[in-house]
This record gives structure tokens, C-alpha cells and sequence, in this order.
């Protein structure tokens, strides 16, 4: 959105007096007189702004047949809010933006690129959101339309309060978008909207879906007593209006949640009087934890000048909270992955420690057969739950003595085996791998076609592979010669866990000229959102930057990268909050899902061979070609090569973008989404000058930084 169209303006000139400064009884207080400058043009998607004496009201269409209304007072002394409205009827109004900013240090050690931090174990303050409303203007970014308040300040960052409306949907942005010039900084914030605790209520119950998965409401007076912040179901929390209606707040699916080991359900929302900061007020809305998982929590990054958009969405609905509800989770697809035809939905690098929990279980319930509380983990039931078809674990990601306690390495690696396989059916194929960060440098993945027997640490004198009568062969490793002729023999990959951050600092940048990176046995290296910076429109820039410098790196068709996407977190139970840390890829395999007994070899050559594309689950790219050429095949580029892709999406669109690189440089040709409807399809189709280039894929990204990503296209050789 960097084409910028001001239509509409409201300047707010004021007056200030002391007689407003005694009613207000703040600094701010004003008299506002405020002028309406407005262009002859409209506002895009049938946008409509009207003005009274004493406010604005932004009128727009949100459904087929119905519009919806954001009235916003424009008298400092009265909440901002007056009314937010479906089809004329006010779901809730007088109440005010509210925000929590805890401000804490980053340590740069190892720069803005960092997830071993803990800024919370250090110093750390929370600010609460002012907004001195010194101006109010409307105006258009590409097909939406902004409504943007000055004055807002937390702390040490200072900027605007934004709405941003989307025609055709009901949601409207709401954010605190603010910079500061604190070096260092690392931060979470809290959002949400309130009213004076002497003021009425505006709202007749706050409610939730709890993770008994039922309705839960404090009616009344009920949601003014002390605040507290409950574990939620659906990442949201919701206030039902006196007249009928609801409103849900909503934060952004995975933009909002910072990485962490443990997808945990971390009391996510609040509700109540004089939560935190917020003295002398009632308020609800959703929160960011501060304390994590209590292991390596790194907030959030603000480098300094960036301009941070702590943005959530606000959705008003006719219904109750079960209605809002239900729409919030349409935007996710009900937190599952849909089903596309000829693709098969994969997903790598779990944590889970079933092998460890099941040797240590069985030997604790002195059991020969499955120990009791195991016949079906929780992790497989949330799988199949989000229609997630083929998981690759990172199993044995444990301490020595944890592993030792649990087995030796090949009865470890035969119950596995055993156990993925039969945990495996029609309808979920589970598959043995590992994290085993030996001989290669930094942290990497292991992924074999079938079960393979091997040791990490080969001793002097011990041969490379020898026969077991019961096992077969039993590979031995102990250097990087031995890891590639291991993958070669079985036709396995290997690709750098977390590339660029964590264990993986450096890497794979250090190990770029050697045999066994520019080997076709080395995939690359694994996508996910991490770290946070909301000044970014993209997630995860990281490992798509490593993606176009593994490309630029390559010499010859044998050493094209790829970057799956990798969730990288550990044990998942039934509360676990899954979806918001979650990424998965779709490959392209026909047919029915390939059967354990079978093998997986066709997971892997999809892999290999760049047949997939990558998401967050609401954008989906189900085709995709440049001059004919699906991602990882070649074509020939020019002046005029045609980038055509199928896209759906739920939340309204941002921006697509073209990416290629010519062995030095990356470019990027943007295309501009903004206007269309939300839960949408259509073709995008461009011509793009590609000459000189090697390689070139496309990102797809929404108004919540949801979003998907091909793999490459490359150059047709000579």
C-alpha cells in the first residue's frame, strides 16, 4: 500500500478556553471546530463519510445488501467511539481505543535477528495508550480507506490511532501504528476498547468460548469487577451489546503471536475494571503474555524510527457471541487447512518427544503393548482435526542423559518407526525424523523416504554401514563426507532448521562452498514467522531473504534451494493455542495419501523438486506459473514473461509480489490487491521484464500479514 490518495480530510481546528479546560479536567480538552475538506472524488468501494456537528460517521457496504457504520465523536471530552453499526443498528458505542505497551531492552548481542532473548528478565515498563485527539482525517490507501487519529502515545512511542475500513466486510481495523527513538527496544502490547468505570456499562456481558469449548459470560456488573485475563478459545473475546448484537476483537492470526517453544493457550484476552495501566477504567480485549513459556521469550522488535502497526479488527455482528464467532473463524478457515485437489497438506519439525514418553511410560506401567494414555496422542487428534495429512517430526530433540534414560539410539529409532507407523491411517501420515545437529555446523533436519538405522557419532575404526541381523543396515556418521553419503545412499534431505537465527546463527551462509550444501541431498532451509517486527508488511523475511540468496548462490540446477515452511515447536496438547504459531505447505502429489508400508518417496521428490507452495493457511496459491513453468520447473525468461497465479483468500488482500534474482540481485515487482472482498478467487496475471534473471517466484500477503509464497521458477539452461 505505498500509493497514498488523500480524498477526504478533517481537520480538527481548535479552541482552546479555560472554561473547556475546567469541564474536561485534562490537558487536552477542546472546543473542536472542526472543517470538513473533501474531494470531489469518492472514497473507494462506495466509502461514505458523513459529518454532523459533533462527529463523523464513515459508512460503508460490509455484506451483499448491507452497509455498516463507524461514527466517531468528535469532541474530546465524550469517547471516540459514538457507535459502530450493522445496517443502521448500534452494536456498541461510547467507548474509547484502549492499549497496553510494555516496554522492555533488547539484548543485540547478536542483533535485531534473535530469538535466545528474554527481555523479560529484565527491567521491563507498561504504558497505557493516551490519544489527545489533535486531528482526525479520512482518506484512501489503495481500495481501503483509513481513518486516522493524532495524537496517540504509550511510553516512549508516539504516533496515530488508525481505523482502517474494508469494503465488502464487516471488519475494520483498529491500531496503535507508532515509532520510537528508544535504542534497543523489545516490546508486547495489549488492545482492546473501554469505558469510564463511573460510566454505564455500554455492553450487556463480555463473553468467550473457554477451553471447555462453551460460552462464557460475566453479564452486567459482572464485567466490571477486577480485571482478569482468561484462557480463550478462537484468539478473541467478545462484548454483546445492550440492543442486541456483538462485537468481537480479533487480532491477527499468526502476526499477533510472537515465537515461542510451547504453543501454549496463554490467557490471551481480558476483561474487567483496572487492568494494568488502565486505572478508572472497564475494559476487554486481547493480550500479548509477557511471560511465554517461560524459557526463551523474546517479545517483540522495535528498532528505532520503524513504525510499528499493533493493529487487531474489530468485527460487529447482528448475532450473539456464538454468531461473531463463527465469523471470526470463517477468516481461518475454522483454524483448519483446507483441502485442495491434487495437493496434500504437509507440515515439518515437531518436538512432540513421543518416542521418549513412550519408552519412559512403558517402563514406568511395566507395559509390553501401548501404554495407557498413549493409544492416541493428543498431537495426532489435533492434526487430523486441522486436516493436516503428513507430519514430519524432529524427534530425540532431548539432553543426552534424557535420551539415555529413555534408551539407546537404535531402540530409540525402532520404536519411532514403530510407533509413527502406527500411528499413520488414511486419513494422517506420521513420519520419523529428526533435528540431529551433527558433523554439518548450525542445526538441520533429517528426512528419510523410509525408516533408516544410523548413529551420530561414528567411532575410529567403525565402518561406515554394517548389517544387522534384526535391523538391516546400520548406518555410522562422524563427518560431513558421512552425512552426504548417507543422504545419497538413501535417498534422503537434510536443510537448515531455522536458518539465520537460534542454533542456526551463521548458518547456512558458513557452510555455502561446501559438497554436501551444494549437493541436491541439501534441500535448504525451513520458513517460519520469527522474529516479530509489525513494521514489516511480510512474515517471516528472514528465511525468504535466505531463500533468494540460496538461489543467487547456485552454480547449476543441482544446488536450487527450496524453503518449506517449519512450525519448530515441542509437546501439543488439547488447549494448545496451535493454529496461531502454524505454517504448512502444499504439495503437490495426486492421488490417494502415499501408506507408511509403502514409503514416502514422492513426499520427498515433491519436496526436491520445488512442487509445493507455502502458507499460512487464509491465502492459498493452488496454481502458479512463469511462461508456462510451475515452481521448481524452468522456462524460458524475457522482457515479457507472463507471471500468472490462482490465488483464494479469506481476510481482504494487500499486495502480491514478484520476486527474482540475477546471481547478485534481488528485485521485487509489487502488485497492488487493495478493494477486493474478503473470501475471494480470481487470476492475477502480469507481464514482468525477467531479463538477465535466474530464477523468480511470487508472495501473496493480506491485510492481517497472513500470507503464501511459491518456490522458484528458474531459467531454462542453454
Amino acid at each position: 500500500m505505498n500509493r497514498t490518495r488523500s480524498f477526504t480530510a478533517l481537520g480538527l481546528a481548535t479552541a482552546l478556553s479555560a472554561a473547556s479546560l475546567a469541564i474536561a479536567g485534562a490537558a487536552h480538552a477542546q472546543a473542536p471546530a472542526t472543517v470538513l475538506k473533501a474531494s470531489a472524488k469518492a472514497l473507494p468501494g462506495d466509502v461514505r463519510v458523513a459529518r454532523t456537528q459533533g462527529s463523523v460517521t464513515i459508512d460503508w457496504p460490509s455484506a451483499e445488501g448491507e452497509r455498516a457504520q463507524l461514527a466517531l465523536s468528535l469532541d474530546p471530552g465524550k469517547p471516540l467511539i459514538e457507535a459502530i453499526s450493522v445496517a443502521g443498528k448500534t452494536v456498541l458505542g461510547g467507548i474509547d481505543p484502549a492499549g497496553v505497551v510494555t516496554v522492555g531492552t533488547r539484548d543485540l548481542k547478536e542483533g535485531w535477528t534473535v530469538f535466545f532473548d528474554n527481555p523479560r528478565t529484565r527491567p521491563f515498563e507498561s504504558f497505557p495508550l493516551t490519544l489527545a485527539r489533535s486531528d482526525i482525517s479520512v482518506r484512501a490507501e489503495g481500495g481501503y480507506t483509513k481513518v486516522i487519529v493524532g495524537g496517540a502515545a504509550a511510553g516512549p512511542f508516539s504516533g496515530t490511532y488508525e481505523f482502517t475500513i474494508y469494503p465488502g466486510s464487516r471488519l475494520v481495523r483498529a491500531a496503535m501504528v507508532m515509532s520510537t527513538k528508544r535504542p534497543a527496544t523489545a516490546y508486547t502490547f495489549d488492545a482492546g476498547l473501554s469505558t469510564a468505570t463511573s460510566s454505564a456499562l455500554p455492553w450487556r456481558a463480555i463473553a468467550f468460548t473457554g477451553l471447555s469449548d462453551t460460552v462464557v459470560r460475566a453479564e452486567g456488573e459482572a464485567s466490571r469487577k477486577p480485571a482478569i485475563s482468561p484462557k480463550v478459545r478462537a484468539r478473541m473475546i467478545v462484548a454483546e451489546g445492550n440492543a442486541g448484537g456483538s462485537l468481537g476483537i480479533v487480532p491477527p492470526p499468526h502476526q499477533f503471536y510472537y515465537p515461542l517453544d510451547y504453543a501454549n493457550n496463554d490467557n490471551s484476552a481480558w476483561y474487567g475494571s483496572d487492568y494494568r495501566n488502565l486505572a478508572g477504567r472497564t475494559s476487554f480485549g486481547v493480550r500479548q503474555t509477557l511471560e511465554g513459556d517461560r524459557r526463551y521469550v523474546p517479545w517483540v522488535n522495535a528498532p528505532p524510527g520503524t513504525m510499528q502497526d499493533m493493529g487487531v479488527f474489530l468485527l460487529p455482528d447482528a448475532g450473539d457471541t456464538a454468531s461473531v464467532t463463527k465469523a471470526a473463524l470463517a477468516y481461518t478457515r475454522g483454524d483448519r487447512f483446507k483441502a485442495l485437489d491434487g495437493h496434500r497438506t504437509f507440515t515439518s519439525h515437531y518436538h512432540v518427544e513421543h518416542t521418549e514418553a513412550f519408552l519412559n511410560t512403558a517402563r514406568f506401567q511395566q507395559s509390553t503393548g501401548v501404554p495407557d494414555g498413549l493409544e492416541s496422542p493428543d498431537f495426532v487428534k489435533r492434526f487430523k482435526a486441522m486436516n493436516v495429512e503428513i507430519v514430519h517430526l524432529a524427534e530425540l530433540h532431548l539432553g543426552r542423559e534424557a535420551l539415555d534414560r529413555a534408551g539407546d539410539r537404535l531402540t530409540l529409532l525402532k520404536t519411532m518407526h514403530a510407533e509413527t507407523e502406527r500411528l499413520s491411517d488414511d486419513k494422517l501420515l506420521l513420519l520419523p525424523g529428526e533435528e540431529p545437529n551433527v558433523q554439518l555446523g548450525g542445526h538441520w533436519i533429517s528426512f528419510f523416504p523410509k525408516p533408516v538405522y544410523w548413529t551420530l557419532d561414528r567411532k575410529d575404526g567403525q565402518p561406515f554401514v554394517e548389517t544387522d541381523p534384526k535391523l538391516g543396515k546400520i548406518y555410522h556418521v562422524g563427518s560431513q563426507e558421512d552425512v552426504l553419503k548417507l543422504m545419497q545412499d538413501e535417498k534422503g534431505l537434510m536443510w537448515t532448521a531455522h536458518p539465520r537465527i537460534k542454533g542456526s546463527y551463521g548458518f547456512p551462509d558458513k557452510h555455502k562452498d561446501t559438497p554436501f550444501f551444494k549437493s541436491d541431498r541439501f534441500l535448504g532451509g525451513a520458513w517460519k514467522n520469527m522474529p516479530s517486527d509489525y513494521s514489516l508488511p511480510r512474515l517471516g523475511t528472514r528465511v525468504l531473504d535466505t531463500l533468494d540468496d540460496m538461489n543467487n548462490w547456485a552454480a547449476k540446477p543441482s544446488e536450487r534451494k527450496f524453503a518449506p515452511g517449519e512450525v519448530d515447536v515441542f509437546q501439543i496438547s488439547r488447549d494448545s493455542e496451535l493454529y496461531a504459531h502454524m505454517n504448512i505447505n502444499y504439495l503437490r502429489l495426486d492421488g490417494p495419501l502415499p501408506r507408511y508400508s509403502d514409503g514416502w518417496q514422492s513426499v520427498l521428490d515433491a519436496l526436491r523438486g520445488g512442487r509445493f507452495f507455502t502458507t499460512t493457511g487464509e491465502v492459498l496459491i493452488p496454481e502458479f506459473t512463469i511462461g508456462g513453468a510451475k515452481s521448481g520447473e524452468e522456462a524460458a525468461f524475457g522482457r515479457n514473461s507472463v507471471v500468472r497465479a490462482k490465488i483464494e483468500w479469506t481476510f481482504p488482500l494487500a499486495f502480491a509480489e514478484v520476486v527474482s534474482g540475477d546471481g547478485k540481485k534481488v528485485y521485487r515487482d509489487r502488485i497492488d490487491l487493495t478493494g477486493a472482498a474478503p473470501f475471494g478467487a480470481r487470476t492475477i496475471e502480469k507481464r514482468i521484464n525477467l531479463s538477465g534473471r535466474k530464477w523468480a517466484r511470487i508472495e501473496v500477503w493480506d491485510v492481517a500479514t497472513n500470507g503464501a509464497y511459491t518456490p522458484p521458477v528458474f531459467l531454462k539452461g542453454k
